[in-house]
């Protein structure tokens, strides 16, 4: 499991703490109630707080990945297989092509290297 650094994780009642921030999470055993749950402790902060959500409900969110960052290594994926893809295609056909459709097969070639150059891994 690896904590994604920057990501808002809801505790509850509207209390939010960066996923990077959080040290230690540790269920309420005693006097534990609506409201009252689970410990979070946070870097540099010698008590925790108080979350009124189950500590299994806030490791998932911790460690699910956002959805902005599945979507675009999905890009990418695409990108990358498309681009292996063109890296078959021979100089007759792509001249045909152009020439027929005015697609330039070398012009999105390099726009996908250029995409895939400045994306996140």
């Amino acid at each position: 499991m690896r904590i994604h650094g920057g990501v808002l994780v809801p505790l509850g009642y509207g209390k939010y703490v960066r996923s990077d921030q959080v040290v230690a999470i540790i269920p309420i055993e005693d006097e534990r109630g609506p409201g009252r749950r689970t410990f979070v402790y946070l870097e540099g902060q010698p008590e925790p707080v108080i979350a009124s959500r189950a500590e299994d409900s806030i490791v998932r969110d911790l460690v699910r990945e956002p959805q902005e960052i599945t979507r675009v290594r999905q890009q990418q994926e695409i990108l990358r297989d498309l681009l292996e893809d063109l890296r078959t295609v021979n100089e007759t056909v792509r001249q045909i092509v152009q020439d027929r459709s005015r697609l330039d097969m070398d012009l999105i070639e390099r726009r996908i290297k250029d995409a895939l150059e400045g994306g996140p891994e």
